[in-house]
């Protein structure tokens, strides 16, 4: 937690009171705060700055904000589409490309992914919520990415991909293409990339035939969550 990220309705003037156990743990056994310490932290949707332990005990911790003057860092211009990982694939994947800046995310049903995924708990709208607010914590970040769920792959296709390509490069990630993944783009842009397993042919057709690019990254067959990983770090 490199940063203390506070709901607005735990500020109340220049006071903020936090009563959940995950960050009262944390405070006491990570960063083994004492009253008195100054430490990093933000309101999310604004600005981060230090404030003051006042009181810390098993049950809350109070803290004196300073002036919250210094804003999150900048996005990363892309929409993340990404067909839905297992379960624990997910949670990991979803607080490594918040970190990263990633404000966008749309998660999308291939033929390769497995029907039983979207019943997941991991899905439930409170606990998407805490892994974004993870990835915010790690990187010091205060925006909350934008998470959608889209179960077709046909109405995404009808309903979705114009406007996720509007005014954006389309990206395919999927193995055999002939080019490899840009470097240092400059440009927005939506990322595609597919289950374990890709994309089916059909699907990269599809994503083509609209002016996606496609692009490889090398030989080897990575996991989602690494892919996604060496796709954002090399594309911005």
């Amino acid at each position: 937690m490199n940063l203390i990220l506070l709901d607005p309705s735990e500020v109340n003037g220049q006071r903020a009171h936090l009563t959940d156990t995950r960050r009262l743990t944390h405070l006491r056994d990570v960063h083994r705060a004492q009253p008195g310490d100054q430490l990093s932290v933000g309101v999310q949707g604004g600005n981060m700055g230090k404030a003051e332990l006042i009181e810390l005990s098993d049950s809350v911790a109070t803290f004196h904000l300073g002036p919250l003057e210094t804003p999150p860092p900048p996005p990363l211009p892309v929409h993340l589409v990404l067909a839905l990982p297992r379960p624990r694939m997910l949670a990991r994947t979803l607080e490594h490309v918040t970190a990263l800046g990633v404000k966008q995310i749309t998660l999308l049903h291939t033929q390769r992914v497995e029907k039983s995924y979207w019943q997941s708990p991991e899905l439930r709208p409170e606990k998407v919520h805490q892994h974004l607010l993870l990835g915010l914590e790690q990187a010091r970040d205060t925006q909350l990415p934008q998470v959608t769920l889209c179960k077709g792959f046909r109405p995404f296709l009808e309903d979705h991909l114009n406007g996720v390509l509007h005014e954006r490069r389309g990206l395919v990630a999927h193995p055999g293409m002939p080019d490899a993944c840009p470097r240092g783009i400059d440009e927005p842009c939506a990322l595609f990339v597919g289950p374990e397993g890709g994309f089916i042919e059909w699907e990269v057709e599809q994503l083509l035939a609209t002016g996606c690019e496609g692009m490889h990254l090398g030989p080897r067959i990575l996991r989602v969550e690494t892919a996604v990983t060496a796709l954002l770090a090399r594309l911005f």
